[in-house]
């Protein structure tokens, strides 16, 4: 994440990926506070045995796209929003790459979904993350189906 401030948000993708077990880090790297921190992770991170990079910023919001132009992983944008324009400006920061940069971006402080995706995409390699997910959607039915019980009860 851009800063420390963001792990009010980015708290929710790590606690996803604890949930599905996958082992991660949680790092502050700022595009343009710390630039040679930010080259040198998205360049070292492959060769740690990092495999795809989840990276929330607010504002300006360049740390996403930084990193998805020095590594070759997938790279998830989280747009942290802030007191001003409500991220919507991070959003558009993340989300407008240009071409050859690709970054996937989930919606305003989507952090939790950040998580889930860099599951799925783990799961492409790994059958014991899809059939999580997979588990985890069938929990997710089963939920929406005790939320329209309760709704019908309470009519």
């Amino acid at each position: 994440m851009g800063s420390d401030s963001d792990w009010r948000v980015m708290s929710d993708a790590s606690q996803a990926l604890t949930d599905f077990g996958v082992p991660h880090e949680v790092e502050v790297v700022s595009a343009h506070r710390t630039p040679d921190k930010l080259i040198a992770y998205g360049r070292e991170a492959r060769g740690r045995g990092i495999r795809v990079i989840i990276a929330g910023a607010g504002g300006a919001a360049h740390l996403p796209g930084m990193l998805a132009s020095v590594t070759a992983l997938p790279v998830i944008g989280v747009p942290v929003p802030l007191a001003t324009l409500d991220g919507l400006d991070s959003l558009l920061s993340i989300v407008q790459m240009p071409a050859g940069i690709p970054v996937a971006t989930v919606s305003i402080g989507g952090a939790r979904n950040a998580g889930l995706l860099a599951v799925r995409m783990l799961g492409i390699a790994d059958p014991a993350h899809a059939d999580a997910i997979e588990t985890y959607a069938r929990e997710l039915e089963g939920v929406v189906e005790e939320k329209n019980r309760r709704l019908k009860e309470a009519l």
